[in-house]
């Protein structure tokens, strides 16, 4: 499927620790890499969503450098990504030949026309991350079934953090466990049914 050459390794590297992060979250993953010029926009699902509007999906968003122009828009397994990235020594990821389809990246977060609704603080959004884990660490214990810790955590992600301006508590976690949580503070945007947590970190997108 052709392949996409990066600025510099520097940018290769951090793909492959966003991936890594991505992984520690769901190990089945998939990743939706995206360009039409010589910025990569890379896709990854944090939390699912439910319904046909796929209400409440969480995604993460890292643009990255491109040394040259490249169309892409592909969707595959983190795994296969990782496997790519582990042989090292160049700038040029080769792409995966074997797609995969998820509901989330059929999804199309808006490009230009968001609202800034405010700031919050990074600190807020670690505290809350940090204790929205710890409830579902306490709520969950081992031999829980799959369905009852999937219905806690979309009960925990769905709720307002305990920001000013209040987000779902889910970007929080994305952001947190994506690594964007870099400075003092984030901005929130909206979009219609859409918000956006942006740090110069990363993106986490919420439909």
């Amino acid at each position: 499927m052709g392949e996409i050459r990066f600025a510099d390794s520097d940018a290769l590297q951090d793909l492959g620790l966003y991936l890594r992060r991505a992984r520690s979250l769901d190990a089945d993953g998939a990743i939706r890499l995206q360009s039409r010029g010589v910025a990569l926009a890379a896709y990854v699902g944090v939390l699912p969503g439910h319904g046909l509007m796929t209400t409440g999906a969480i995604i993460g968003l890292r643009v990255m450098a491109l040394a040259e122009p490249a169309d892409v828009d592909v969707t595959v397994s983190l795994a296969s990504v990782t496997d790519r990235l582990g042989r090292g020594g160049t700038s040029t990821l080769s792409i995966p030949p074997a797609t995969v389809r998820v509901a989330w990246a059929a999804m199309a977060p808006p490009r230009s026309g968001w609202e800034t609704v405010g700031d919050v603080s990074v600190a807020e959004l670690k505290t809350d991350a940090r204790h929205g884990i710890a409830e579902i660490a306490q709520g969950a214990p081992e031999g829980s079934g799959a369905e009852a810790v999937a219905a806690l955590r979309r009960r925990v992600w769905a709720r307002d953090s305990r920001t000013t301006p209040p987000i779902p508590s889910g970007a929080a976690f994305a952001a947190y466990a994506l690594g964007f949580l870099t400075q003092e503070s984030a901005r929130v945007f909206a979009h219609g049914r859409w918000t956006r947590l942006s740090t110069a970190t990363g993106h986490v997108l919420v439909c």
